[in-house]
């Protein structure tokens, strides 16, 4: 497809408006034929055509019609005509018109979207989806330029109005991705559905053969065949995503620290999942006394879906408050211990999975792998479900003994579903965890009101594990929720982060720095910021860009 000239919606306006013009002309021509031959054969009147077609004009655009009606009158025939005349001039005129030409005009008024980019070392990321939104935040954090290939004009047009550096072109076609400059390119991520993807591929190893191409797939099966097609990179998110949640459904049913972040030999960070019933719920940050008890240091912290840094001293830690912490693994160790319900820990039954499609099946092997017992239950009856029914339903749960269960662990593929399971099943068994999968960050917040005890978006997941990808770096952790970066922050040399104000500018935490290659973690408010350092930093996208942005 060509990307110079009308974009498609432009032309098929055109087209439309043509098409309608054509019409109404013949269908005028008609009726002037029609009116001179029955001015002749019922009043006996010799008109011309071109009078005719006067008549016609007149009695379409509602202007009048002067002499001719005086022979109207007279002639049933004429009169009839006239209204079939008049009737069909409204319709077309006034009704039908704006049809076609409004869209022409608001195309015109348009701000059309770039058809180049001049960017360099930049990431292509060919046609725009939750997943993809997710990665540009993730590049915007890490001050790294994008350009968006999408080839849905109107689309184009939303995202370049919304502030997104995109380019209006197919992605599927080599002079598309040329004008995206996809040679000058750091990567070029193809995030369409398999097919398109594979497609995507063979153009990009065309119009940029060096460059590093990442092909994201929903079906394990097609990965060897966009190898083939030429990508550098396959990435499954729904795998991470069904390993991360089954990673949290054993970590947050142990007495074991299993998923912790390390960020350097016995410093870890890690995000800890206040149970019901545990020492810690129903306190304030400050009446917890977590930082003098276990000597950790609390860096942020979920509420309701809601993360905080820092938590302030009287904000109070209920049942679905997640911790952010950082410290030396038996400080970490120490401090889960006031996270966990005594109800909860010595449960032994099994995890419940809920729905068995990539997520589901993943989560269920991390689980079968690990040691775990586990159920699946699913609508379909098919291989691994070990029971057929419908998790919103209270007999579906009841029958898979949810009572009893250590988690329920929602890998459903709708977010309005997943919420209401969420409500089924704390409604049902409230001591029982629930771990949703949210296909939408939107739906982050509901599951949390719903009382679901950990939520992780695959859009999250997969733009996190794809700019870990394109970039070859390490984004920490791209299942947390929570971004800890490794940066180098040139705006901080010379400075202590009091005097920067780091956090109250950022709400980001320096939680450790590598310093001639020792990892520095006794990094308080006085600690001076050196050429060189890199800093490890932890916050969400926004405040992690923030934090680029002002120190980087």
């Amino acid at each position: 497809m060509s990307i110079s000239g009308d974009g498609p919606g432009l032309s098929k306006a055109k087209r439309r408006l043509g098409r309608y013009l054509a019409g109404a002309g013949l269908l005028m021509l008609t009726f002037s034929i029609a009116y001179q031959w029955a001015a002749g054969f019922f009043a006996g009147e010799d008109i011309t055509f071109l009078q005719a077609v006067h008549v016609v004009v007149e009695t379409f655009t509602t202007t009048g019609y002067g002499e001719q009606t005086r022979f109207w009158v007279d002639h049933p025939p004429l009169l009839a005509l006239s209204i079939l005349m008049q009737l069909t001039g409204v319709t077309t005129v006034f009704l039908t018109l704006p049809l076609f030409l409004v869209p022409l005009v608001e195309d015109a008024l348009r701000t059309a979207p770039p058809t180049a980019s001049t960017r360099s070392d930049h990431v292509v990321i060919c046609t725009f989806t939750p997943r993809g939104d997710a990665l540009v935040d993730e590049l915007d954090s890490m001050d790294v330029p994008y350009v968006i290939l999408e080839a849905d004009r109107d689309r184009a047009e939303e995202l370049h109005g919304a502030g997104y550096d995109v380019v209006h072109g197919d992605p599927e076609d080599v002079e598309s991705l040329e004008a995206a400059n996809a040679a000058e390119a750091l990567a070029i991520v193809a995030d369409d559905d398999d097919e398109t993807n594979a497609s995507i591929i063979l153009a990009a190893k065309q119009a940029a053969p060096d460059a590093r191409v990442v092909s994201l797939i929903e079906d394990p099966d097609v990965a060897d065949y966009h190898r083939y097609a030429g990508a550098d990179r396959v990435v499954s998110p729904r795998r991470l995503l069904g390993e991360s949640l089954a990673g949290k459904a054993t970590t947050s049913i142990s007495s074991e620290l299993g998923d912790a972040i390390e960020i350097g030999e016995d410093f870890e960070v890690a995000e800890l999942l206040v149970q019901r019933g545990s020492p810690a719920e129903g306190r304030t940050i400050a009446e917890s006394g977590i930082g003098d008890v276990t000597g950790v240091n609390v860096i942020g912290a979920w509420f309701t879906g809601e993360f905080v840094s820092p938590p302030a001293p009287h904000a109070v830690i209920d049942e679905h408050t997640i911790l952010l912490v950082v410290g030396r693994e038996k400080q970490l160790e120490e401090l889960r211990a006031l996270t966990l319900s005594s109800a909860r820990r010595f449960r032994r039954g099994t995890v419940i999975v809920a729905g068995y499609g990539e997520v589901g099946s993943t989560a269920a092997e991390k689980l079968a792998s690990a040691g775990v017992p586990h159920l699946v239950v699913d609508k379909q009856d098919k291989p691994g479900v070990d029971l057929v029914g419908d998790i919103t339903d209270p007999q579906t749960l009841s029958e898979a003994n949810v009572s009893e269960a250590r988690g329920v662990l929602l890998a459903l593929d709708n977010d309005t579903t997943a919420v209401f399971a969420t409500l089924v099943s704390e409604r049902v068994s409230e001591e029982t965890e629930v771990i949703a999968r949210a296909n939408e960050t939107e739906s982050i917040a509901k599951l949390y009101r719903a009382g679901a005890d950990y939520v992780l978006a695959l859009s999250t997941v997969a733009g996190r594990m794809l700019a870990s990808t394109v970039l070859d770096e390490e984004v920490i952790a791209p299942q947390s929720q929570i971004e800890i970066v490794r940066t180098n922050a040139p705006g901080l040399v010379g400075r202590t982060l009091a005097g920067a104000d780091v956090r109250a500018r950022t709400n980001c935490t320096v939680i450790a720095v590598e310093r001639n290659g020792a990892l520095v973690t006794e990094v308080g408010p006085e600690f001076r910021v050196e050429a060189d350092d890199d800093l490890v930093v932890a916050g969400v996208d926004e405040d992690i860009y923030r934090f680029n942005e002002q120190f980087g």
